[in-house]
């Protein structure tokens, strides 16, 4: 048996036992999984975790920022329900694959990345891809990030203890938005759907809990 064919055992395993058991059922999200190859993304000395459930590291410094676990990936992917003509907006590019994911669904992703290396390396990578239909951008985006707004979707890859109100300000009416809100250890992955005029709905759709974005802002403590 070759290493090829080893990759795609794995590849399947984790489609299978990790993903689908996830609820995540979309049968286009699930063949995406088996498209964008997802072991390109991480860095080389991780290449044989890329299948694991769990969050590899970004960086050498294995402290640093981390990809998401792969079922959250597709489970965030799949709640998003994203059409041909949406625009998007990714708050955190990091490795660069779950942007390739987004932009494989969706006509245009913005994503935004607080760490200059980790962009640049996730535009490299989204090249060899052919994945055109991206802009990346460097900046701190964990308060919001209107400068191509409104947007159909967006999409949060850190945690955030208090959601800014910008993101909402920033989705077109009938726009979905997906992120991860709370304080280790209970945090919880909201859908918010803006009706327009104001209105929003929100959804809590399961427990987690992930890396927060840097600069994200905090809740008011009380001081007594």
């Amino acid at each position: 048996m070759n290493a090829q064919t080893d990759v795609e055992r794995a590849r399947f395993n984790m489609v299978e036992q990790q993903i689908r058991t996830w609820e995540v059922l979309d049968q286009n999200v699930l063949d995406l999984l088996f498209t964008v190859r997802r072991e390109d993304f991480v860095l080389p000395q991780y290449r044989s975790l890329a299948f694991v459930d769990m969050e590899i590291p970004l960086t050498a410094n294995a402290a640093g920022e981390r990809m998401l676990a792969p079922k959250l990936e597709a489970r965030m992917l799949q709640e998003l329900t994203i059409k041909p003509a949406d625009r998007i907006l990714e708050v955190g590019t990091g490795s660069g694959y779950m942007t390739a994911l987004l932009a494989k669904r969706g006509a245009h992703v913005t994503s935004v990345e607080i760490n200059p290396e980790l962009s640049a390396s996730a535009a490299a990578k989204l090249a060899v891809h052919g994945i055109t239909n991206v802009t990346l951008e460097v900046g701190d985006a964990a308060r919001g990030w209107s400068s191509k707004a409104p947007y159909d979707v967006i999409v949060l890859t850190g945690s955030v203890p208090v959601l800014s109100e910008e993101f909402q300000r920033s989705l077109k009416p009938g726009g979905r938005m997906l992120a991860v809100v709370g304080e280790a250890p209970v945090m919880e992955a909201r859908l918010i759907t803006y009706a327009g005029a104001g209105a929003v709905a929100a959804v809590a759709l399961f427990e987690t809990c992930i890396p927060a974005l840097r600069n994200a802002p905090q809740p008011e403590r009380f001081v007594f």
